[in-house]
């Protein structure tokens, strides 16, 4: 994984890595842009993620559908997660963070990949129901695909008004 702001054009607006890393960890969702399955447009939609502090991010689905006939017909995807946002109403602005992922993305993981995902989503989401939601992820698996993300390079910028 790279960390690269050479390519934001507003070099005066660009977050250092440090503070990229925490608006990934801590972000409750991100936006997963796509080729479209047809390959004649985009297709980006929200969802809840959990991040390994590594080089993955995993997000959860149906094990069929539209992300991952998308995912098929092209690997490469971009990865967005907003942290802090406000607007500035007598400036006519809003203030914010972003981080933008360039990924590669993966799914029909090994059986211990996918419940290692599923086990940081509930460390992440719901940490007090710890066990119940083990129970619950083990009760629904097989209905439940994981998609990694293997993140090739990271940019992040904001516009600090906070």
């Amino acid at each position: 994984m790279k960390f690269n702001n050479e390519n934001i054009r507003r070099q005066d607006r660009t977050l250092d890595e440090k503070r990229a890393f925490e608006i990934l960890k801590e972000g409750e969702y991100g936006i997963l842009s796509m080729q479209s399955e047809d390959g004649q447009g985009a297709y980006g939609i929200p969802l809840s993620y959990v991040w390994d502090r590594g080089n993955s991010i995993y997000i959860h689905c149906a094990p069929i559908g539209r992300k991952l006939t998308c995912i098929d017909r092209c690997q490469q995807v971009s990865f967005c997660v907003v942290g802090r946002t406000k607007v500035i109403p007598n400036k006519f602005t809003t203030a914010y963070e972003s981080v933008v992922m360039k990924c590669t993305a993966h799914h029909g993981l090994h059986d211990a990949e996918r419940m290692s995902a599923l086990s940081l989503f509930l460390s992440k989401y719901y940490p007090n129901n710890k066990i119940e939601g083990m129970q619950y992820a083990e009760k629904s698996f097989f209905r439940t695909e994981i998609i990694r993300l293997d993140i090739e390079e990271v940019s992040a910028k904001s516009k600090a008004l906070f």
